[in-house]
């Protein structure tokens, strides 16, 4: 029994390209550069643990990319840290999010945001796929 959860666990990450990315999809692991990040939210968390120091909420959005593609990255606190523009980073379980009809690439608790070795490609920046807009149509049976 114990085997066959750690050999679930351990499942080889299936790298996909930005190009790849599909409106409301989720599960995706990916390397990509940098190119900037925009702090859109940063306020102080009320309550936010014992002690009188609350922790300040940060929001940024970076727009990361590899030679497919890029996409809009919203950061949240600690990733806020680790997207600094030129950094190389490996997303892992990140999901989709639509915003205003576009899509935002981001990791929750489930997902994993790490600095890694700088990438030898060159970042597709005319292929921005946030700045498509998505329509949600309902399809009747």
């Amino acid at each position: 029994m114990a085997t066959a959860a750690a050999a679930a666990a351990k499942r080889k990450p299936v790298f996909v390209k930005v190009d790849q990315l599909k409106p409301v999809t989720s599960g995706h692991t990916l390397v990509a550069k940098v190119l900037s990040s925009k702090t859109v939210l940063q306020k102080a968390r009320a309550g936010a643990g014992p002690g009188p120091v609350a922790k300040p909420t940060r929001i940024a959005e970076c727009l990361i990319g590899d030679e497919t593609g890029c996409v809009l990255f919203t950061a949240r606190n600690e990733q806020v840290d680790m997207l600094k523009p030129g950094n190389t980073v490996i997303i892992r379980n990140a999901k989709i999010d639509m915003f205003k009809g576009s899509m935002r690439l981001a990791v929750d608790k489930w997902g994993r945001v790490e600095v890694t070795e700088p990438a030898s490609f060159d970042v597709k920046e005319d292929n921005n796929l946030s700045l498509v807009e998505y329509e949600l149509v309902n399809v009747e049976e």
